[in-house]
């Protein structure tokens, strides 16, 4: 395959990335009739998309090619590129797209000629490569890197956690003994919210919903436990958003040691006044970490409109620095006061985190040291950019168990095995609805999602995490649960997303009835 060298086009595209970030009417009209402005941009994500699912399903999850071709990559139905024009080399864990020379393939299945093939490929996007790094899972290069970069990518090297968690009892490990329900729970109807899960056709889902594991934990024991086809307990799938609960998490334990404080402003040096501009106050002064996980930030919303050409996409799946795309936005309201659902407010907080922290590796070793080693998340891999910050807004793989651990943790209150890890304090902020959706449903917290108020039907007490493809931790304090479904549902939106509350209805469904629950509220967050 001819191809025009990536340095005559780059001008372009960053250019247009750069005009797309000055101007809002550039960045709708883009929305409405992409890909008009930005198609150079746009088939760069699209190939850097497929090598990162592609390295990630192979090299984290175990996958096959055939499963993350057939599951995986269909995600959005985006075009992907056929087999012929990838190059997977097992022994450096890489994927190349659009590589056409086929001079390491390693592993690959020619029944995959055509598949899923599509149309607008043209010559001189450049090759699109994807690295695993030890400890942090894959993580996308720029376009003009090659494989001899990437012995200068970050990578976090640890000894694994200590014991044989087939031989710890869960939640610590996964040795789960056998017992019988408790008295009061019905068997029949939690097999039936189990069938209600993965029979989504059957009922009133949309074909596009498959669910690869359904886990019910009720009073600290798997009560429930079903996986798809080509799934078990240790298959580790990415979260997607569900991330964003489990970098609160991370910064609930910074915020708890008194490394950082919900309302102070958010400590970056960049937003300092300025030495150049006499008098001048940036207005980004006045966010604070509460403000970035209530998704209240006030900053220009850049992933509702663009994702995949300018925003948080870039990071996730061309290569570019998810701090600067964070940080490099304009003050559209005022903070505390407008809700809007970002990928980068999220990792706002994660840069936060990583300024409160001494240094580069005791940032990359804080994941596991602070959490998931405390509490048996064994299989959770939490990813970076090429530059080495934690992308905590999508970027972590994990599987259904630890993320059953995750959800025990706060229906504990923040306690595992007589140790606090987690304040009561920050479980209280996790579900307490942001003030900014306090006209529009009540139904975020701090980066959590709460039910909605135009459901009553649900305990007004449960919490949940919450990612793309149908990712779920749910608390349901009232009834002593926590469930977690995995999806990978490939044509998630209004209409067609599995959704987490009717989930709730179906599982307490098998359990005694309980008094009605208040939605929670923190009166002393309220003035915030």
């Amino acid at each position: 395959m001819s191809a025009i060298p990536f340095s005559i086009r780059a001008p372009r595209t960053l250019a247009l990335v750069s005009l797309a970030l000055a101007v809002t009417a550039v960045g709708v009209a883009a929305q409405a009739f992409a890909p008009v402005y930005h198609e150079d941009s746009q088939l760069i994500v699209n190939r850097g998309k497929q090598a990162f699912m592609l390295c990630n399903g192979l090299f984290v999850s175990g996958r096959t090619v055939e499963q993350i071709y057939a599951e995986e990559l269909k995600l959005g139905l985006m075009p992907l590129l056929p087999l012929e024009d990838v190059t997977i080399d097992v022994e450096r864990r890489a994927v190349m797209v659009g590589d056409g020379d086929h001079q390491s393939v390693a592993v690959g299945s020619s029944s995959f000629g055509g598949l899923n093939e599509a149309g607008g490929w043209e010559e001189g996007v450049p090759v699109m490569r994807a690295v695993f790094r030890e400890g942090l899972g894959c993580m996308t290069l720029a376009p003009d890197q090659s494989l001899d970069d990437m012995d200068e990518l970050p990578e976090l090297v640890m000894a694994p956690a200590p014991g044989d968690p087939s031989q710890i009892a869960w939640p610590d490990g996964d040795l789960v003994p056998e017992k019988s329900l408790p008295m009061g729970v019905d068997a029949a109807a939690l097999e039936a919210a189990g069938e209600w899960a993965f029979d989504r056709v059957g009922h009133g889902g949309h074909e596009s919903q498959i669910t690869l594991s359904f886990l019910v934990v009720h009073k600290g024991d798997i009560v429930y436990e079903r996986y798809g086809p080509n799934v078990d307990m240790t298959t580790r799938t990415r979260t997607w958003s569900t991330a964003k609960s489990i970098a609160s998490t991370l910064i609930g334990v910074a915020v708890d040691e008194g490394m950082l404080d919900l309302d102070e402003p958010l400590p970056f040096d960049e937003w300092q006044p300025s030495r150049r501009v006499p008098g001048f106050v940036d207005p980004r002064r006045e966010i604070t970490l509460r403000h970035a996980l209530n998704m209240s930030s006030g900053l220009y919303p850049v992933d509702n409109r663009l994702c995949s050409i300018i925003g948080s996409c870039l990071s996730y799946f061309a290569g570019t620095s998810s701090v600067e795309g964070a940080m490099d936005r304009g003050v559209v309201a005022e903070p505390g006061t407008a809700w809007d659902y970002e990928n980068y407010d999220t990792l706002l907080g994660v840069l936060a985190l990583k300024t409160a922290l001494s240094d580069e590796q005791t940032y990359l070793e804080f994941p596991r040291v602070a959490l998931f080693d405390r509490i048996g998340m064994r299989s959770t891999l939490p990813g970076v950019d090429r530059f080495g910050d934690y992308v905590m807004s999508s970027q972590v793989y994990t599987n259904a168990r630890d993320l059953a651990r995750l959800g025990l943790l706060y229906l504990n209150d923040g306690m595992w095995g007589g140790e606090r890890l987690l304040s009561e304090e920050w479980i209280d902020f996790a579900r307490t609805p942001a003030p900014a959706t306090a006209n529009i449903g009540n139904f975020y917290g701090g980066q959590f999602w709460l039910p909605n108020d135009n459901r009553p039907d649900v305990p007004q007490d449960a919490y949940t995490t919450a990612g793309n493809r149908g990712q779920y931790a749910t608390i349901v304090p009232s009834y002593d649960l926590v469930i977690v479904r995995r999806g990978l549902d490939w044509q998630p939106g209004p209409g067609t997303a599995f959704s987490w509350e009717d989930m709730v209805v179906e599982v307490v469904k098998a359990f005694p009835e309980q008094p009605a629950a208040a939605k929670f509220v923190a009166t002393d967050q309220q003035e915030h």
